[in-house]
């Protein structure tokens, strides 16, 4: 019972720290970011994973921190891709924000909410196979607002062991 407690007690510190370390790494040029969103994932994850018998995936700031800077640079150039305008592929990116190992990248943009952008991807072959690929382990997901206002969202969602 201790140690569910002590568990508990550590994930929700651990999202606390999410939130304030992704909110940190924000610029003031975006509208409505979407830091913590990788909260908001953890069980969308855990049941696309569960359904087809892989562990769940945990959320990681450094992948969290990843997906923001995605998410922010598609909002702040409004195109939807997995390279930057300072000619940074993914593989870059993904050096530059010390993601080690293998690693994926899923983006979108549109109005939707988490319920929809999972389903979305999950029909989507490549997407889905991102987050069925049972090397990864840890998950970071985040948005930026296209607009001040705007319902319409820049979404990353980073993969990583």
């Amino acid at each position: 019972m201790a140690k569910k407690m002590a568990r508990a007690a550590l994930r929700a510190t651990a999202i606390g720290g999410l939130l304030f370390l992704a909110a940190c790494q924000t610029g003031s040029n975006l509208a409505g970011d979407g830091a913590g969103a990788s909260a908001t994932g953890v069980a969308y994850l855990e049941t696309i994973r569960s359904e087809h018998g892989l562990p769940p995936l945990r959320p990681d700031t450094t992948l969290e921190r990843a997906a923001l800077q995605q998410a922010g640079y598609m909002a702040r150039s409004g195109k939807m891709e997995h390279t930057t305008g300072w000619g940074k592929d993914f593989a870059a990116r993904m050096n530059d924000n010390g993601v080690e190992g293998a690693a994926a990248e899923n983006v979108a943009h549109g109005g939707m909410e988490p319920a929809k952008l999972f389903s979305m991807w999950m029909n989507s072959a490549g997407h889905r196979r991102n987050m069925l690929d049972p090397r990864f382990s840890k998950f970071g997901l985040a948005y930026v607002r296209e607009g001040k206002g705007s319902d319409k969202r820049y979404w990353a969602l980073v993969l990583g062991r």
